[in-house]
């Protein structure tokens, strides 16, 4: 039996829509716009550099679809339709409405849909009337209930999607229009989706059910959403997938990954400005010289438009109280989302929701352990067994399940059984180096020094008693437990008043004292 197996396509459609072949598929009724209109509107397109596909065939096509027209709406990432006076009358432009919409849904809005209207009325289209009243007279009578039912249903959907219009025509106006075209088409692919690993079990789906309903929520408010939990746990792949999710709902967006890390490089604060104005100007580019005037050149670009900004590994006060500042700037409805280690940040007074994120259950850990060890969603019938020992040991840690399944990918029952031995004894160095930041970011020694006897000696002690005998030993032991809350390395479970941590959290303690004691 095989070790590998080809990954569920559904589970890697949306990665694959990233990668597509053509940058717009043109959707007309070749009799109305082929030789005019549209040819401008390619032209136009393939001039900006946009690889844009349309169909050259012009004479009448059989009963369905051609499979070079499907596959040619699968591998591009926007669609623009262009309805014209006559477009609703031929049925094979119906079904290819009716086949990019199915697109659009399948891989979660990554797919652009543009409507234009040519010379017809939106109202028209979406409730079938006008020149379309007749078109859909002649389909009842010659096409199935059903068919006929799907198409009225797609042209009402299309119809409600912000689009172009262009009615009575004058001189020169059509090639203005179509250069408004090709620039909206050029902001809609500035703004990509987010790279996100695929088969994320359970963060893909209930983790982000709660925040994408906060994100779509109407509101005048500007919101502020934190994202918080220890470190491997899933925090910015959250994040990635509902900004993938609703970044496109938004007049503006920008994601700003890794902001502990990148503030702490030389102009590091210049350096994340300059990415947030990028992002939300849709690539236009603007010198800055010094964080003040960053400040200013963004308070300009946010207090226009409705914007969704995300800033992951916010780990000082100082970096949310600069946003906090610019709270009030930004364009009501706009939507701010922090992911973060530091429990403290939870209490500033303006942060609207707090979303702490929970380690997997057993379930979805083997699952996604599977896809990384097997390539599917559950383990082979031999390594079932140790499947589960290796799933026990992660804890429910994203991180940690990535980790360990892709080091066994392929690899015999011999040497699954003496890696599970080894774990049992060393921690695994790669999940150690990760999770270890929290440790390091902690503030002194003698925060550090703490950690490292609660690791050895006190979990899951009553919280008093560590008090009592650590105080004893020159530790100033109640602020430095809560400042390991703050980092996310220990919990006092609720009722117990019990000091808990987690056991890979623990694991890196006790693998510290080892690797910088000669006799732990």
């Amino acid at each position: 039996m095989a070790l590998v197996k080809a990954a569920d396509p559904q589970t890697s459609s949306s990665n694959a829509s990233r990668y597509c072949r053509y940058h717009v598929f043109l959707s007309f009724r070749g009799e109305d716009t082929r030789k005019t209109f549209t040819d401008h509107l390619y032209m136009a397109l393939v001039n900006e550099g946009f690889r844009t596909f349309r169909d050259d065939d012009e004479v009448e096509r059989g009963e369905g679809i051609k499979p070079e027209l499907q596959k040619a709406i699968k591998h591009s990432r926007t669609s623009v339709i262009v309805f014209s006076k006559n477009y609703a009358s031929s049925r094979w432009c119906l079904d290819e409405l009716v086949m990019i919409l199915e697109r659009k849904r399948r891989t979660s809005d990554d797919h652009v849909v543009l409507p234009v209207f040519y010379d017809v009325d939106p109202s028209h289209v979406r409730k079938q009337t006008g020149s379309l009243a007749k078109a859909f007279a002649r389909h009842q009578k010659t096409q199935p209930l059903q068919k006929v039912k799907a198409w009225r249903e797609a042209l009402a959907e299309v119809a409600d999607l912000a689009g172009m219009v262009l009615q009575n025509q004058a001189n020169g106006y059509e090639s203005k229009f179509i250069k408004k075209i090709v620039k909206v088409i050029g902001d809609k692919l500035s703004r990509t989706p987010l790279s996100v690993a695929p088969n994320l079990v359970g963060i893909m789906h209930s983790k982000v059910e709660r925040i994408n309903f906060w994100l779509q929520r109407r509101s005048t408010d500007v919101g502020i959403l934190v994202i918080y939990g220890m470190s491997g746990i899933g925090k910015t792949t959250i994040a990635k997938t509902v900004y993938n999710s609703n970044f496109r709902i938004f007049e503006g967006s920008s994601f700003l990954e890794n902001i502990k890390e990148v503030s702490q490089q030389p102009n590091g604060l210049v350096q994340i400005q300059t990415q947030l104005l990028s992002d939300i100007l849709n690539g236009t580019k603007m010198k800055i010289s010094n964080v003040s005037e960053g400040l200013i050149k963004i308070e300009d670009a946010i207090c226009s438009k409705r914007v969704l900004l995300v800033l992951d590994d916010v780990d000082h006060m100082d970096q949310l109280d600069a946003v906090l500042r610019m709270k009030d700037r930004f364009y009501s409805g706009s939507k701010i989302i922090i992911t973060t280690r530091r429990a403290r940040l939870l209490k500033a007074h303006q942060v609207t929701e707090v979303y702490a994120v929970e380690t997997l259950t057993q379930e979805e850990s083997l699952e996604l352990f599977s896809w990384h060890a097997f390539g599917q969603d559950h383990p082979i019938e031999d390594y079932i067994e140790y499947s589960k020992k290796l799933v026990d040991h992660c804890g429910g840690l994203p991180l940690a399940l990535k980790v360990l399944g892709s080091s066994l990918l392929g690899e015999s029952i011999c040497l699954w059984k003496s890696a599970l031995e080894k774990l049992e004894a060393i921690p695994n160095g790669e999940i150690i180096n990760k999770l270890r930041v929290s440790y390091d970011s902690l503030q002194d020694d003698h925060d550090r020094e703490l950690f490292l006897h609660i690791a050895c000696f006190f979990v899951g002690m009553d919280k008093d008693n560590i008090v009592k005998i650590l105080d004893g030993c020159d530790f100033y032991t109640i602020v430095g437990i809560q400042n390991l809350i703050d980092r996310c390395l220990v919990t006092i479970i609720d009722g117990w008043d019990k000091v808990h941590m987690h056991d890979l959290i623990r694991g890196i303690g006790r693998e510290i004292v080892r690797l910088e004691s000669k006799e732990p």
